[in-house]
């Protein structure tokens, strides 16, 4: 897939597809992922399995993640450079919107 499409398909990008990309900066399973996002975000956002296999496969499946490498059956799973690129265009989507939402805070 050629990155206009990947970026048509990502961006903007749920809250979810964030966390996990931004997760998988460092080589992590899926309990992983999902124990750093509950992590990061204080408890508020808490995936489920269904969810997080689910978007694991769709983010492998465009090459914005990619299995490293798998131990007791659990597969690691670590962020390809358009994966990168993609995290952060998108942060620089939010940093828009938080600076022109800035004045309200």
């Amino acid at each position: 897939m050629n990155m206009e499409k990947i970026q048509k398909r990502f961006i903007p990008m749920s809250e979810t597809m964030l966390y996990i990309l931004l997760s998988l900066r460092e080589e992590r399973y899926g309990y992983g992922v999902m124990q750093h996002v509950k992590k990061l975000t204080d408890g508020r956002i808490v995936l489920g399995a269904g969810t997080l296999y689910q978007s694991l496969g769709k983010l492998e499946e465009d090459c914005l993640i990619v299995p490293t490498r798998e131990i007791e059956r659990k597969k690691l799973y670590l962020i390809t450079d358009i994966g990168e690129q993609i995290l952060l265009e998108e942060a620089k989507r939010i940093k828009e919107i938080y600076l022109n939402l800035e004045a309200l805070l």
